[in-house]
């Protein structure tokens, strides 16, 4: 079965949002290489769920929305060599950046 993102509450699931600040002319790069880390490295990693990058309008900022299925899991790949390797390259990329994990508290829909 594929897991999807998913946006409820009671669900147990880490997510992880990371705002990057960065250049606007670096803006795709940024983009280009966390989708390709997430392609080659990070669903291959037990516990993932989905990650979606996000590009703000004005070029300025990079979001990583990601879910795990728990904060274990998320924290083990943090420890992995080549996960690493690629958080570096998107690191070097970005001037700032700010990750965080999340639990889901209220969701609304039209």
């Amino acid at each position: 079965m594929t897991e999807t993102t998913k946006i409820e509450t009671g669900q147990g699931i880490a997510t992880l949002i990371n705002i990057f600040i960065v250049a606007p002319e670096r803006q795709a790069e940024l983009v280009a290489v966390l989708s390709r880390a997430t392609e080659e490295t990070m669903k291959d990693r037990p516990g993932f769920i989905s990650a979606n990058i996000h590009a703000s309008t004005d070029g300025e900022r990079v979001v990583n929305y990601a879910q795990w299925e728990s904060e274990e899991h998320f924290r083990t790949m943090l420890a992995d060599p080549v996960a690493r390797e690629h958080m570096t390259q998107a690191a070097g990329i970005a001037e700032s950046f700010e990750p965080r994990i999340f639990t889901v508290e209220s969701v609304h829909h039209a």
